[in-house]
C-alpha cells in the first residue's frame, strides 16, 4: 500500500539569482520562473493527481497554479510546507549573512541541528520534524493514490535525507533544481526514491545553494 508523491520546488525567483535567502519572505516568481512554471505544467499535462499540496507561499503558489490549470481539483496550501525560517538571516544574499553574522553563519555552514538562527528562525532539527510530519501525515490520507507537492529547495533537501538516511549534519551531495520533478513514495513505514531532478523539461534550472 503506498502514497506515491511527485515534489516541485518552486520556480526561479530574483532572489534565487541574487543568492538571497527568502525563508518565510513571500517573494515572487521572476520571468524565467514563471516559464519554468509552464515548462514543468507541459510535462506533468498527461500525470493525474488525487490531491494537490502547496506551501502558502507566494513562489510556490504560483508555480501550484501554472501547473493545475485547467485540471479539475483544489490547491491545499499549508504553512507546514513552508521553506525554513531563517530567522534575522532571512532577506540577506548569504555573503552579506556571514559578514554581519560570522558565528552563526559558521554553525549554518556546518549543518548544525541544533543550531537556531537569530530572530526567531528554526534548527535544522526542528524544521526537518516539521516537514516530516507534515508529510507523512499527507501521504497517509492517501494511501495508493498519486500526489502532488509544490515546495521549497530546503524542504526538498529533507525530503531525500528521509529516504536515503542521509543525517542532518552531513554534506548534501544532490542537486534541488528550481521547477524540477522528484519522485517518492511511502508504504507507511518508509520514504523510497524513485527518481530525482527530472530537468529535461527545463531550459536550464538553478540548484537549491547549500550551506555544506
Amino acid at each position: 500500500m503506498k502514497t506515491r508523491l511527485c515534489f516541485v520546488r518552486h520556480g526561479e525567483t530574483a532572489w534565487n539569482v541574487e543568492q538571497r535567502l527568502q525563508g518565510h519572505l513571500d517573494i515572487p516568481l521572476n520571468p524565467v520562473g514563471e516559464a519554468q512554471a509552464r515548462a514543468t505544467a507541459a510535462s506533468l499535462a498527461t500525470q493525474h493527481f488525487a490531491a494537490i499540496y502547496c506551501s502558502d507561499l507566494q513562489r510556490a503558489r504560483q508555480t501550484a497554479a501554472a501547473i493545475t490549470r485547467g485540471k479539475p481539483g483544489r490547491i491545499e496550501y499549508q504553512p507546514k510546507l513552508r521553506e525554513r525560517h531563517y530567522g534575522d538571516f532571512q532577506g540577506l544574499t548569504y555573503a552579506e549573512a556571514e559578514a554581519r553574522y560570522p558565528d552563526a553563519y559558521r554553525r549554518f555552514k556546518q549543518r548544525d541541528p541544533a543550531f537556531t538562527f537569530p530572530g526567531g528562525g528554526e534548527s535544522l532539527a526542528g524544521f526537518a520534524a516539521r516537514i516530516a510530519a507534515a508529510l507523512t501525515d499527507i501521504a497517509t490520507r492517501h494511501t495508493d493514490e498519486q500526489l502532488l507537492v509544490v515546495t521549497h529547495g530546503g524542504v526538498l533537501d529533507i525530503v531525500h535525507r528521509l529516504a536515503s538516511g542521509k543525517p542532518l549534519d552531513a554534506k548534501r551531495d544532490f542537486t534541488i533544481p528550481n521547477a524540477a520533478l522528484n519522485w517518492m513514495e511511502f508504504d507507511g513505514e518508509r520514504w523510497h526514491l524513485v527518481a530525482w531532478a527530472q530537468e529535461a523539461h527545463l531550459a536550464a534550472a538553478r540548484d537549491e545553494l547549500s550551506n555544506a
